[in-house]
């Protein structure tokens, strides 16, 4: 049977002390310990150097044999161990230049807050506190080891780790820190995209994620790092549709509700709003005219100076350029619902949907109106497969051509609207549609259907030919 990773991590420990050396449970897993949650990962420091953790294990991976750091595999887990160290200072606000290998207490000191810096060891039950760690536990306090200015200028990513263990954990950030990163803020520019945007979906995907978005706005980081974000504070929405004030307001509301999200859903939530800024306007009322199309297009901008991938940038992007086709949905014909539903991120907007709902007037009729048209139709009828195939349009006469891809569109739509549901039905369809050969010599449909949601089509779906079955 296989081991958990507690268990292999704990028998690597064991077997660094029997060869002689110090080991210990270092970081996160020693915190979620003393705080009863469940450890992630776990990460191992030892007086052990990287040659000879590489001697007492089979399986070694130096992932940073340079900075004393090892990967150490067993039983399908990967485990790091880390020799003591001290820094030897640093240059770019990332990295030290050099390090020195040093002791236990020295190396928790060189580490970023005094929760993280706990040392265990999980043979004898043994806790060691240098730094006052377990206390700040205690207490719900984020807090810098030493000088808090110095410890976010060997590293700027810290700033933000900070307001992620506060946002995660529900901590305060002590007064000392939190002066440190107010003042510190802007450096957070010198750190690269994709080490910002990992931290930022740390937040928004955790718990207390509303609470993340106050604090990057309390702190200063927000403006610093999403400008179009910090942009929302303080643009007014219509009190009767949005009672709980301005766009910021609404954004931190939604976030709080989030259930476990994934970081497109956290990101389409976090960004859904960001075109209301450039577009607010006050005529008869307060408006927003076309803020969904402006928020993907920032939204892609965000993203791209985020390093996402490009599946997920198009993702957020057009989570947020559709979120508001869901005010319609009860005025849709059913052709036009399924599209909906077919959409490759429709999940996603749909509970978009229901959290901007509960965020604000707190009206889910739309919503539930789609959770019922999702159970009426099921999977097979929001995506039917096709009744006939190009190939089929050939055979019965039809020539190669633009006009075969729009006979089939018109098909798939009557087979959405339920007016065709057989290959029977749809063979006599396409038989009665008038095949001799137009100027480009293409066979063209008598009755299109129309694009979904195009004006002029008076809300009616495709009839299919008198031939053919009713509606």
């Amino acid at each position: 049977m296989r081991k958990s990773e507690l268990e292999v991590a704990r028998g690597i420990v064991s077997r660094i002390q029997r060869n002689g050396y110090e080991a210990f449970f270092v970081g996160g897993c020693v915190r979620d310990r003393l705080m009863g949650r469940a450890c992630a990962e776990y990460d191992i420091a030892s007086s052990a150097p990287p040659e000879r953790i590489a001697r007492i294990f089979p399986r070694v991976v130096p992932v940073g044999k340079r900075f004393g750091v090892m990967l150490v595999i067993e039983d399908g887990h990967a485990v790091h161990v880390a020799t003591f160290r001290a820094d030897l200072g640093y240059r770019d606000g990332r990295k030290p230049s050099g390090v020195r290998f040093s002791s236990a207490r020295e190396d928790v000191r060189r580490r970023d807050f005094t929760i993280n810096a706990l040392l265990y060891d999980p043979i004898s039950d043994r806790l060691l506190d240098y730094v006052g760690g377990e206390a700040d536990i205690r207490a719900g306090t984020v807090r810098a080891i030493g000088d808090p200015a110095v410890r976010f200028d060997e590293d700027r990513l810290r700033l933000l780790r900070a307001v992620r263990f506060a946002s995660t954990l529900g901590f305060s950030i002590e007064s000392a820190t939190l002066a440190a990163i107010k003042g510190r803020a802007p450096g957070i520019r010198s750190v690269s995209g994709e080490r910002v945007r990992d931290e930022l979906v740390k937040i928004m995907i955790g718990p207390g994620a509303g609470r993340g978005l106050e604090l990057l706005g309390g702190t200063g980081l927000l403006e610093v790092i999403l400008p179009e974000v910090h942009a929302m504070k303080g643009v007014r929405q219509h009190e009767r549709l949005h009672p709980e004030g301005d766009v910021f307001a609404h954004t931190v509301r939604m976030l709080d509700r989030l259930e476990r999200p994934d970081a497109v859903l956290a990101f389409a939530v976090l960004l859904h709003d960001v075109g209301k800024p450039p577009t607010f306007s006050v005529r008869d009322r307060i408006r927003f005219d076309g803020h969904a199309a402006e928020g993907a297009r920032i939204a892609r901008e965000i993203c791209g100076r985020l390093r996402f991938p490009s599946r997920e940038r198009e993702m957020i992007a057009d989570c947020v350029g559709n979120h508001m086709a869901f005010l319609d949905v009860k005025r849709m014909r059913e052709a036009t619902l399924k599209r909906l539903m077919r959409r490759p991120t429709y999940s996603r907007e749909l509970e978009l949907h229901r959290l901007d709902c509960l965020a604000s007037d707190r009206d889910l009729s739309a919503w539930e109106h789609l959770v019922r048209k999702e159970k009426e139709f099921g999977a097979e009828r929001i995506s039917p497969r096709p009744l006939i195939t190009g190939r089929d349009l050939i055979r019965m006469g039809w020539r190669e051509g633009p006009g075969i891809g729009r006979a089939l569109a018109a098909l798939e739509e009557l087979q959405l609207e339920n007016r065709i549901s057989t290959r029977e039905e749809a063979l006599v369809w396409a038989g009665k549609m008038r095949p001799p050969a137009g100027a480009d010599g293409e066979a063209e449909p008598r009755a299109r259907a129309r694009r979904p949601g195009a004006r002029g089509d008076g809300g009616r779906a495709p009839r299919a030919p008198s031939a053919g079955p009713g509606p």
